[in-house]
């Protein structure tokens, strides 16, 4: 009778286990259990986008206020589109606003930060973000610093 109670506890204990590590893996993966919040669509175009993905955050200040639904290319201005979702509560951002391709770490992802504007339009559905920054690529700068630096010994 014992060593069945035991068996129970360990098996009970081992599935306990795994639906954490379950539910760790699918939180770091970005995909989520809760509701999807109500949202409204955003466009901005980047020069270069070097490694933003579907699902990045969207912040303000540091805070999420949305993500990345897609990534395309435009085939006419030759330009990466994004389409993001910001959370409907976040409703007051101006159309001359800012964003730009950041990373978090030196080595971390990619998402997309906003700086507020102080135009009295807001952003609705639809709208379109004008003032891009494109992120910074690392390999772009080290040749810039290469072939400045071969450039100043002649």
């Amino acid at each position: 009778m014992r060593s069945k109670r035991a068996e129970l506890m360990v098996g009970c204990f081992i599935v306990l286990g795994v639906v954490a590590l379950i539910y760790l893996a699918v939180q770091v993966s970005g995909l989520a259990f809760s509701s999807k919040k109500d949202t409204y669509q955003v466009v901005a175009r980047f020069d270069d986008i070097a490694g933003l993905s579907s699902r990045a955050k969207v912040s303000i200040a540091g805070v999420e206020v949305g993500n990345v639904e897609s990534i395309t290319f435009d085939k006419e201005l030759f330009m990466a589109l994004v389409k993001m979702n910001i959370y409907s509560d976040v409703d007051n951002i101006p159309t001359d606003s800012s964003i730009a391709v950041l990373t978090s770490g030196l080595l971390g992802e990619k998402y997309l930060g906003i700086s507020i504007g102080a135009d009295d339009e807001l952003l609705t559905n639809g709208s379109e973000i004008y003032d891009t920054q494109s992120a910074l690529v690392l390999e772009t700068l080290i040749s810039q610093f290469l072939f400045k630096s071969g450039d100043s010994e002649k």
